[in-house]
């Protein structure tokens, strides 16, 4: 067990935050998810409709679409991490969020691609919201806890993935731009209930300067990098993601091509999956970190990945594809866990930054990551040569193996007994 925490704060109240806070905090990010769920079914059509291209040339201007977003996050993750430790979390909190919401609405209007793509590019801007929401988490609970409520937050995202993808299906049959109309208003919505009811988690005492030399992708990343913990986790997370990519790039291309799904069939199916990872990161994390210890706990998550892209890679009816996503659901409890493990070696006042640097590097997968997926995807899709549709759930497997491995290397050399 280590023998000091940097940025641990000795004799910290570990009594539970406030639940009218956390519920708050959660319903926001419930509502931002929501939002991002419920054009996922209809973006395949929609480019469609723009380009006039069948599945496998949509996939490819889907994973661009995709890529655009994930520049800007990447770029702008920090920055607003880096912000939310200078002003607060709740300015740039509220601020992006509205945002997005006007950026939706250019979405529901573009008239072609032109307009489709700039729209991806704001999103990605105001995407990078996700640092100043985790960082809220950091500020009200003690080290020890964090996991748990990671977790719940978590959850509450996955639970915004239930009735987004799904109603954006049925939003989608009866218009394809109309799921972006109500993503605007849910988006909206949130900023305007946060406007009246949030509370800023960071006091003054707590915030440090703002400075470009640290609040960019590279600074952020060297800056968290000097904690080995870190650096071997950023890694475990760049091979997650990536594999990752191969259900949210292909998803909706593969299963049309392969299952010929409807709006509707890939709605629900992606709300299955919001389902079940409401109930492993909301609800279940807490109870194993507890149990089992933040080390193990993310151990046996991380097992399930290559069983879970496999299913779906060799998938020859839908009935095994939803096998897979009850499968895909138990790696949703590594994430929190190693959330937990890594800002516990953070300084207090930089938690900010941490979480910035973990967007970062999610934003850096999703910049290569769609690309990679759907061009393999269309090299075995497109009627020549093999005929493999589930390729790029191959390439997933690998990657995931791969982030196990870096996993177990780390923890085993930095982080070598629970702390439970």
């Amino acid at each position: 067990m280590p023998t000091a925490i940097a940025g641990g704060e000795a004799g910290r109240d570990t009594a539970p935050p406030p639940k009218s806070l956390l519920i708050l905090i959660a319903f926001i990010v419930f509502i931002d998810m929501m939002g991002i769920g419920l054009v996922i079914p209809v973006m395949p059509d929609l480019i469609a409709e723009l380009t006039g291209r069948n599945v496998a040339g949509a996939a490819i201007i889907g994973g661009w679409l995709l890529s655009s977003y994930a520049i800007m996050q990447f770029l702008f993750s920090p920055i607003i991490g880096g912000l939310s430790d200078r002003f607060g979390r709740r300015p740039v909190l509220l601020i992006t969020l509205a945002l997005l919401g006007v950026d939706y609405a250019i979405m529901a209007w573009a008239p072609d691609l032109i307009w489709l793509f700039l729209a991806r590019i704001i999103s990605g801007i105001m995407g990078a919201s996700w640092a100043a929401v985790n960082s809220c988490i950091a500020d009200i609970t003690a080290p020890e806890n964090r996991g748990r409520y990671f977790g719940m937050l978590g959850g509450a995202g996955a639970m915004g993935f239930v009735l987004g993808p799904a109603l954006g299906g049925l939003l989608g049959e009866i218009n394809i731009r109309l799921p972006f109309i109500m993503a605007c208003v849910m988006a909206l919505g949130g900023a305007s209930i946060g406007f009246f009811m949030l509370k800023e988690t960071l006091p003054e005492a707590k915030r440090r300067a703002f400075t470009l030399s640290r609040a960019n992708p590279l600074g952020s990343l060297f800056q968290m990098a000097k904690t080995p913990l870190v650096l071997g986790f950023l890694g475990v997370i760049f091979l997650l993601q990536m594999g990752a990519q191969s259900q949210i790039a292909v998803w909706s291309y593969y299963t049309i091509e392969k299952f010929d799904w409807s709006l509707s069939d890939i709605g629900w199916s992606v709300a299955l999956f919001g389902v079940l990872l409401a109930a492993v990161q909301g609800v279940l994390t807490g109870v194993l970190i507890k149990y089992m210890g933040d080390r193990k706990t993310a151990m046996l998550s991380l097992l399930f990945g290559v069983p879970a892209y496999l299913t779906f890679a060799f998938a020859g009816a839908s009935w095994v594809m939803i096998l897979g996503i009850f499968i895909g659901a138990a790696t949703g409890f590594a994430f929190p866990a190693m959330q937990q493990m890594m800002s516990s070696r953070i300084n207090e006042d930089a938690q900010g930054e941490l979480q910035g640097a973990i967007a970062s590097i999610v934003s850096l997968t999703s910049i290569f990551g769609p690309v990679v997926m759907t061009s393999v995807f269309k090299a075995f899709a497109d009627g020549e040569g093999v005929y493999f549709p589930g390729a790029p759930f191959i390439l997933a497997a690998i990657l995931s193996g791969s982030g196990f491995m870096l996993y177990a290397a780390t923890v085993r050399r930095f982080y070598p007994i629970d702390k439970s």
